[in-house]
This record gives structure tokens, sequence and C-alpha cells, in this order.
């Protein structure tokens, strides 16, 4: 196939793939604004958000049921929009999807940098999205993974502009440390940039160096002064881990990114001697150790593969713009993007889920937050945005707390105590994890609790 034949076809698979990240964000946009729960993290991240602005400790004591292991960032920006918009979980999904927007805009940049041309470059943030959109929720989700990557590819975009400077080499270790300052797990892109202006660049890579430690322990040092306590032991919490959980995990994000991981050990082959080859390699290496080892444990999505999923999304651009010719790059594209079309396009139920408004979550989620309002008191939501738009306290981190139950680290004996005195207005648990906090709150729940109603957002009990 010659060039010229070869372009419709590339065009008709970039189509595609661009129509199908359009509809999921026009779906993602839309949910903003609704109060339907998208995933438990969004309550409990605007409890932290609340909490930032004054509404209570941001890291609350050893013996409360609540708990934050996040670093502080992220909570004092959507806590101080949310006075905005009125709505810490809105405000939330607000940041995700501007940061989400700006890491679409900062990759098809960084391929052009790197190399690739127009349509290439155009194919990465394109790949990326859809791999997101398709293979996990988070986009637009209230939660700071989205702000931390955003950050940390600001740094690297930086990098990428030659000659360097010294002032632009600060600013990039800047933003790669206040990424880990929203989101710890975003260390990936920092480490892999350091290590790779050191093969070429190695003035340059010690500045960077220098002043990421100096930054990240003058944050350090600014944390516990703030807070009285050091950030590392809140980030620690006791949790179980798991190689089934793992192996679930990375078999369903090779769903979507095996061909894409095959590109780059091509391109690899290819262009070894290529500076951004060796940062793609570099970067998805990095990106996929730190993610396995972060999968086993409980509670871990598949957003702890996002460094990966730049990475190779960024090392397609390449391949297709820098080293497939002819045939190659719309065979190479029609590969990477069909088993992101496919799942939606071929599976009934995927292709109603995108299309679901979403309006019968809505009524229901309503339906759920008007019944715990009338309950006057404490309420314990496994699905704390329901208790946070009922204008409930915090009362009970359930994940967090059970984890605690559950590996040995806390007795479950003062909850136990607490619910049998029906301490609680309402209890919520999820449908499908009916004993999070272990046999004995169980037992406890069934001599002081009766069941009032299940739907799909959980099981709401309420006292005897």
């Amino acid at each position: 196939m010659s060039r010229n034949a070869s372009k419709p076809v590339y065009l008709a698979v970039v189509a595609a793939l661009a129509m199908l990240c359009l509809l999921g964000l026009v779906k993602a946009a839309a949910a903003i604004g609704l109060h339907v729960p998208l995933d438990p993290n969004e309550g409990w991240n605007a409890y932290h958000a609340a909490a930032a602005m004054g509404a209570g400790p941001l890291y609350p004591a050893a013996g409360s049921y609540l708990v934050n292991n996040y670093p502080p960032l992220s909570f004092y920006l959507v806590g101080a929009l949310a006075r905005l918009v009125g709505d810490a979980i809105v405000a939330g999904r607000l940041v995700s999807l501007a940061s989400f927007v700006f890491l679409l805009i900062a990759l098809f940049a960084a391929a052009r940098r790197m190399g690739a041309n127009l349509a290439a470059a155009l194919f990465a943030p394109l790949l990326f999205a859809g791999i997101l959109l398709v293979f996990s929720d988070y986009v637009a989700m209230d939660d700071p993974q989205m702000l931390a990557q955003a950050l940390a590819m600001g740094g690297f975009l930086i990098l990428l502009r030659e000659p360097r400077r010294a002032p632009a080499v600060l600013a990039a270790a800047l933003l790669f440390v206040l990424a880990a300052f929203v989101k710890h797990n975003v260390v990936a892109q920092a480490v892999a940039s350091t290590a790779w202006v050191a093969l070429f660049d190695r003035r340059n890579a010690l500045r960077l160096a220098a002043a990421g430690i100096g930054f990240l322990v003058i944050g350090l040092g600014l944390f516990h002064a703030v807070y009285g306590t050091g950030l590392l032991a809140h980030l620690i919490t006791p949790r179980g881990y798991s190689l089934e959980d793992l192996r679930l995990l990375l078999s369903g994000w090779l769903e979507g990114c095996a061909v894409p991981l095959a590109g780059l050990a091509g391109l690899v082959v290819l262009g070894r001697r290529d500076r951004h080859v060796q940062f793609c390699a570099l970067y998805a290496g990095l990106g996929l150790a730190i993610g396995v080892v972060f999968l086993g444990g409980a509670g871990v999505d598949i957003n702890v593969l996002f460094d990966a999923d730049l990475a190779l999304s960024l090392g397609a651009a390449l391949l297709l713009g820098k080293f497939a010719e002819g045939w190659r790059a719309p065979a190479a594209a029609a590969a990477m993007a069909l088993p992101l079309l496919v799942p939606v396009v071929a599976n009934a139920e995927a292709h109603e889920a995108w299309l679901h408004p979403l309006n019968q979550d809505s009524e229901m989620a309503s339906a759920d937050v008007a019944f715990l309002a009338r309950h006057k008191g404490p309420a314990i939501c496994e699905m704390l945005s329901l208790c946070y738009w009922a204008a409930k306290p915090a009362a009970v981190d359930v994940f967090n707390t059970g984890q605690a139950f559950d590996t040995g680290a806390r007795s479950d004996r003062e909850l136990v105590s607490r619910i049998v005195a029906q301490r609680y207005a309402v209890i919520q648990f999820d449908p499908d994890s009916p004993e999070p906090l272990g046999d004995n709150v169980r037992d406890a729940m069934q001599r002081a609790y009766r069941l009032d109603h299940e739907d799909d957002l959980g099981s709401f009990y309420v006292p005897r």
C-alpha cells in the first residue's frame, strides 16, 4: 500500500477513535453536576476537601475512624473551588476534567517536540483518552489522580524544550514534587525524566535531581510544621495484598494495552539509539513496574498504571510518525485502536453503558440521599458521597477502617459497642461488600439493625 493509499485508512482509524473519545468526554462532562456516585473515592475526597477549608482536621488523630492517606495539596485546591460552586464533589470533578484535557494537550505537544508528525502526534492523546475512557472511570471523577498526572506531564514538557536553562529545570523539578504532594503514586515520570536527562545532559540531570530532593525536603518539612506529624506516617496505612487481584487487574489492563506495549517493544528495536524512544522505554518500564507493585493492594485500582499508559501513548506517536511508513502506519494504528473500539461497539452492555444518560441513577441516588437526610444523626456510608450530599458529618471511613480491622492493626471492639448502642441513624454498605467491617461488626448489626431497603447503590440499615 502506497503512502497516498494508506492515508485514508489512517484517517478513518483516527476519526473512529476520536468519535469514541468525544462520546466518552461528553458523557463524563454531562455527569459532573449530577448527584450520582461515580466511585467510593468521591465522597472521601469531598470530606477531606471540606476539612482543608476548616470543617475538621485534615489529618485526623490515630484513634479516629476517619483516615487520610493522601498528600494534602488537592484538598486545598478542590476545597477552595467548592466554595465557589457549592459542592466539593462537583469541584473535584471539574478539576479532574480540566486536568485530563490539559493532559491530552500536553501529550500532543510532547509528541510533537519528540519528533512525531502532526497526524502521529494527534494519535497519542486519542489513544490515552480511549484507554482511560474505556477501561477506567477516572475521567471527570473527584479524585486527585488526574491533577497529579497533569502536573508531572507539565514538568516533562518543560524538559523537552531545548536548550535547557537552569530556571526551566528548577520549574520542572517543582512540578514533579507538586505532583507527588497531590498523589503519592505519581513518581514514575519524575524518576524516568531524571534518568533520561542523565543519559546526555548530566549537568542538568544533577540540577533536576538536586532541586527535586530539595523541594521534597522542604515540602516534608512544611507538612510537619503545619500538621505536627510526618507525611509518610499517614501515607502508609494497613491494607491487605492479593496476588489474585494483581493478576485480574493486570490482565484487564493488557486487554487495552497489550498492542501498544508490543508496539513499544518494536519501537525500541527500530529506534534504540533515538533519545525519545529511550525515554518512552524508561518511562513505560518504570511506570509498569511501580504499577504492578501497587496493583495487588486492597482497594487499588487501574489508575496506578496511568504512567505506563502515558508512556505507551507517546511511544505510539513515535512509532507511527518516525518509524512506520506506507501501510505500516495505518495497520499499527488500527491494531492499537481496535481493542478500544470493539468492546464499546460490539458489546451491547458496554454500548448501553456509554450512551446511558444516568437519569435513572440520579433518581435513585436522590431518593437515597433524601432517605439519609430524613434520619437525623450520624450515619455510616461506605459510599461516602451519599452521606456528603445528605449533609451528614463524616463518621467512618469504611474501607480504611475495615482494612485496619482485617490486618489486625486495630481492634473493632469500640465500633462494635457503638453499633450495639445504635449510635448511627443509618448504615449503608455497597451491594457487593456485605461485610466490609468484618464479622464482629456484621454480627452486631444483625442484633441492633434491620435492613430498610436495597438498590443498586447499596443496602441501607436502620436501628431495630
